[in-house]
C-alpha cells in the first residue's frame, strides 16, 4: 500500500540522507527533499540517487533549491525568495514516497513556519538519532514535539557506533519501535545501502 515516510533528525548531520537512501531502497519508494540549502552541484538528491540500486525509485525536484548552506529561512533571504508551506507542493506519484527534512523539526523556513509544518497527518515519521552528549534530550524532545501534534512516530533509526545505555533509555522512555542501527561505516556506497535495506526491510514493512 502506498505510504509516505518523513525522515527527520534530532539535529543536523545525524545521517538523514543515508537513512533516506536505505528506506527508499528497502521499499523501492520515490525520494523527495522539499528544501535543499547549499551543495546544489552535489545535493542530497544526487547522493541518494547514487546510493540506490533499484530501477523503480524516482527522484523528485526540490521545491526550493537555495545556494547558501544555512537554515532555509536565512538562505532564502540571501537568495531573495520567500518560502512558505503552501508553496511546497508534494510530487504526484503512484509509488510510496520518502521525504527528507532539513536539519531538525524546528528549523525555520520563514518567520512563522518550521520543518515540522511540512509533515502531513498521515505521514509515517522516522526519527534518526545519533549519539552525542545531549542526544537523549534531543531525541526525546523531537519525539515529544511530533506526538504533541498527533503525528505518527513510526520508528527510530540509530546512526553511528552503538551506545547501549543511550539507546536503552530512549527505547524505554518513548516506547517507539527501533527499526535498526547504522554502524559507523568506513564508507557508504550502494552496496552498503543495499545491505542495510535488506536488514531493515522487515521492520520498515511493519510500520
Amino acid at each position: 500500500m502506498k505510504q509516505t515516510y518523513f525522515i527527520t533528525g534530532i539535529s543536523t548531520d545525524v545521517g538523514k540522507t543515508v537513512v533516506s537512501a536505505i528506506v527508499t531502497e528497502a521499499l523501492q519508494a520515490d525520494y523527495w527533499k522539499p528544501i535543499q540549502a547549499g551543495d546544489l552541484d552535489y545535493s542530497d538528491t544526487h547522493k541518494v540517487k547514487e546510493l540506490i540500486s533499484n530501477d523503480i525509485s524516482q527522484y523528485h525536484d526540490n521545491s526550493f533549491s537555495l545556494h547558501t548552506p544555512m537554515s532555509p529561512h536565512a538562505a532564502a533571504t540571501i537568495d531573495g525568495v520567500s518560502i512558505t508551506k503552501h508553496k511546497i507542493k508534494r510530487p504526484v506519484t503512484k509509488n510510496s514516497l520518502v521525504i527528507e527534512g532539513a536539519g531538525g523539526l524546528l528549523v525555520p523556513i520563514n518567520d512563522t513556519e518550521t520543518i515540522i509544518d511540512l509533515i502531513a497527518p498521515k505521514d509515517k515519521v522516522i526519527v534518526v538519532s545519533r549519539h552525542y552528549l545531549g542526544s537523549i534530550n534531543h531525541t526525546l524532545l523531537t519525539i515529544e514535539a511530533l506526538q504533541s501534534r498527533n503525528f505518527t512516530v513510526a520508528g527510530i533509526i540509530f546512526s553511528g557506533n552503538e551506545h547501549p545505555s543511550t539507546e536503552s533509555i530512549i527505547k524505554k522512555m518513548t516506547q517507539i519501535p527501533v527499526i535498526g542501527r547504522i554502524d559507523e561505516e568506513p564508507y557508504i556506497d550502494d552496496r552498503v545501502v543495499s545491505e542495510y535495506a535488506t536488514k531493515f526491510q522487515e521492520n520498515l514493512e511493519k510500520i
